[in-house]
Parts: C-alpha cells; structure tokens; sequence
C-alpha cells in the first residue's frame, strides 16, 4: 500500500483563546509579523466548535484555568502564552493544561512570529506515535524500532526519540551503537527553538532514518524542556516521530504521550503483564486518549489477544509471535524490521498506513 506523508493545514487558521486585551495585542502583532491571521475565541466555551481543527492553538495564561475546567480534548501544537511573571509556574500548568510549550512575552516574542510563519510554508507537522511496554521486557522498543525503520523504507523522513534512560539504548536495536551523533545528555540543557535542520543533521543517521538516543555513561534524568525542545525540532524537519517511552511517566514522557496522535501498548499474553500494563493504560489515557494494544505471545497460559484486549478495554490492532530470525538479527546488529520481511514488519506496514491515513483525514 503507497504511503504519503500528511497534507498541509492550509485552510486552517491559528487560534487565540484569551481576554486579556493586552495579550490579545501583542499576539495579533506577533501573528501579522510571521504573515498569518488569526482565529479569536475569548474563552473555551467560544473556542470549542474550533478547537480541534485549529493549525495552532494558543491559550492565554487568563483562560488556562477556565480550559482545564472545560476539559478541552487533548490535541497536539498548544502553546500557553502569557507574559512574564503571569504565574509562578507555566510549564506545571501546560502539563495539566496539555499543552505542548509555554510562550513567555517578551522573550518568547521571535519563537511565536516563527511558528506563525510556518503555516504558510506548506509543510505540516510530523505526525508523532509513542511505543510503551505494558511490563518490563515486553517488546516496546523493538516495536519502536520495527515501526521506524518500516517509515524510513517508506520514504518518510523519521525520528526514533529513545525516552527511557532505563532502556539500554535505542541504537543497540538498531545496531548503530557505534555511529557517530549527539546523543540525549548532550542536548540536557536544550530549552526553547532548536534548528531543527541542525539537530537532525547531528544525531547519527542512516537515510531518512534518524535516532535520538542514550549514551551509555551516566544514568541522566532528562528535563522536560530538553524533550519539548527536541520534540518541537523533529516534528518540523521530519515526517514522522516514533518516541519509545518507559512505563513510569516522568514529566517528559508525559509531553512525549501528549504530542502523539496514537500509543501503542505492547502487553505480552499472560495474567500478570495484563494486570500490570492496566495501570500503565490508565496512566497513558489520561495524556492520549487514543490507546491502541498489541499483544505478544506466545500464551502459556493460553490467554487469548481477545482476553488481554477486553481486560484492558482497548481496541486490538495486532498480534505478535515469536520471530526466530528477528532474534538472531537483533545479536548481529541488524535493525528490526529492515528486511521487510517477516510478522513484525507486517504488522509495522500496517499500522504505519493505518496511522498516516488517519493523519490525513484530520489534516483534510
């Protein structure tokens, strides 16, 4: 099945949710210096009916509060804006708020004409999928691995974004452990706009397959500026984003999970993984409401992918068994799913059409 990347948003206008004449102001100002107009809703009940096909949504720091009471859905490219001093806190408020960066005026001021002029590039945002297992061991980053390498096969410029510091590294599933690029403890103190064409061009690649991972020096907790940062680079300067997150969700997995249209749980067969991956589901829905699960045999105790499925209450989109010859290419370095060949890639193939047909007709 022919894969395309997501067609541009062009129709679509940013959208400005505050009454705060000030605020209103400067961001029109802002918004006709990168070329754009804007869509204007004074509070959340105004800004519903538009709220989920906006290019961009901005929230005023005055109406934050209104917008977690009115439990707007959860929707990538939203910005907290305000100006500095607003509150002591911003960036605890956009967690709750799910917004994915917080705009302070006046420094925030150059950062927002770029987003604004953006949307007339015609290019939209990467589309973003997140991988977690529903137990230690369960197979999340070699379906993380599988799901990228099938993009990159694809023609999709792809991002494999390695979240857990605890994985052992994303390169090692690829086998490029030895390729040279920045890994995350050099990208700690990244905060705000990076070059997205720089970062991508520093990280170690192959093709149109780029990987943001771990080094294998000390254990780093990473920040959620430096997750946002980076995030915010990838989805401008590639196609599509895989983020292979732990089962405990720090701050920066949780902006992780609320940049992804989709989650893929992998949860092997078996009572005592469905149990603990039902904690790990309640916890990821909360940030990304759209969950789906695969589940990994085989069944010792003959647990059926149906049962898993019911248990947990999410929608079934694949099955894997074991794959000898994955195993085997997994020691000698070879990268999940490169042949193209084999239960794993077909399920990848799948779920990558299944998803980019999605992204198309939100983005339609």
């Amino acid at each position: 099945m022919p894969l395309r990347t997501p067609i541009p948003a062009a129709r679509r206008l940013p959208l400005l949710v505050t009454s705060d004449g000030e605020l209103l102001d400067d961001v029109l100002r802002l918004a006709a210096a990168g070329g754009s107009e804007l869509d204007l809703a004074p509070d959340p009940t105004a800004a519903k009916p538009r709220y989920p096909t906006a290019s961009l949504v901005l929230i005023g720091m005055d109406q934050a509060q209104a917008s977690m009471r009115a439990r707007l859905p959860r929707r990538p490219r939203v910005v907290l804006v305000g100006r500095t001093g607003y509150v002591d806190d911003p960036w605890q408020m956009a967690e709750m708020l799910g917004a994915e960066h917080v705009a302070t005026l006046p420094s925030a001021e150059p950062w927002l004409v770029d987003r604004f002029s953006e949307r007339l590039t015609g290019r939209d945002d990467a589309v973003v999928v997140a991988v977690v297992g529903g137990r230690g061991g369960a197979g999340a980053s070699v379906l993380a691995g599988g799901l990228a390498v099938t993009a990159k096969r694809a023609g999709l410029r792809t991002l494999l974004v390695d979240g857990d510091p605890l994985g052992g590294g994303l390169d090692l599933v690829l086998g490029w452990e030895d390729i040279d690029g920045v890994r995350w403890p050099e990208l700690g103190d990244a905060e705000g706009r990076i070059d997205a064409a720089a970062l991508v061009d520093a990280l170690p690649s192959r093709g149109g397959l780029v990987v943001l991972s771990w080094d294998r020096g000390t254990l780093f907790s990473l920040p959620v500026q430096a997750m946002a940062a980076a995030m915010d680079a990838a989805r401008r300067a590639c196609d599509f984003v895989v983020v292979d997150l732990p089962r405990r969700f720090d701050d920066a997995a949780v902006l992780a999970l609320q940049s992804a249209c989709r989650v893929y749980l992998v949860v092997p067969a078996e009572l005592r993984a469905t149990a603990a991956a039902t904690r790990v589901a309640a916890a990821a829905r909360v940030h990304c409401p759209d969950l789906a699960l695969i589940v990994r045999g085989p069944t010792p105790g003959r647990l059926r992918a149906k049962d898993v499925a019911d248990s947990l209450q999410l929608p079934l989109v694949g099955t894997l068994r074991p794959e000898s010859a994955l195993c085997r290419g997994l020691e000698r370095g070879e990268a999940p799913a490169s042949t193209g060949r084999g239960p794993l890639a077909t399920l990848c193939h799948r779920l990558l059409a299944d998803v980019m047909a999605a992204a198309e007709k939100r983005a339609a």
